[in-house]
């Protein structure tokens, strides 16, 4: 092992640190993290299609069934990971978890949930958007925008 002194020292042993770290740490399961994410991310696409599917049933149009279809997925999404489950999903599938819409969910009512020992305004309210947040604003300004130049092109 290589002995610091000064500031190239410092340096020197931070990559030689890091090297030794590489050699050690496990490397992660690739091609089975992919398959988990593809298959758990195309069955909660099937869940949503299948409430589609439900809903064109019921009488509504392929484009009216989108908005109770969202509701759904929505409710769902919040309901399991206010059980917890959604969390475990979540360590097994990685990023497969995150469909939009399931995703948001998560993303909402896991912080919530996580400062509610704080009580409902300074835990669950003030917390619920912390990762939320900046999407919606990102979202609903976009979306003003693309509106207003739809407005002034029209």
């Amino acid at each position: 092992m290589p002995q610091a002194g000064g500031a190239g020292d410092d340096r020197y042993f931070n990559k030689w640190y890091e090297a030794q770290y590489n050699q050690v740490k496990p490397k992660p399961p690739l091609v089975k993290n992919m398959l988990w994410a593809f298959v758990v991310g195309g069955l909660i696409c099937v869940i949503g299609q299948v409430f589609a599917n439900y809903f064109v049933d019921m009488g509504l149009s392929k484009k009216e069934a989108g908005v109770p279809t969202t509701i759904v997925m929505v409710f769902l999404g919040a309901f399991f990971t206010g059980l917890g489950v959604y969390d475990e999903l979540g360590r097994r599938a990685g990023a497969g978890s995150v469909v939009p819409i399931t995703g948001f969910a998560n993303s909402v009512v896991a912080p919530a949930m996580e400062f509610k020992r704080e009580g409902f305004v300074f835990g669950v309210a003030a917390k619920m958007f912390v990762i939320a947040g900046p999407v919606i604003v990102y979202g609903v300004t976009t979306a003003v925008l693309v509106g207003l130049i739809y407005w002034i092109r029209h």
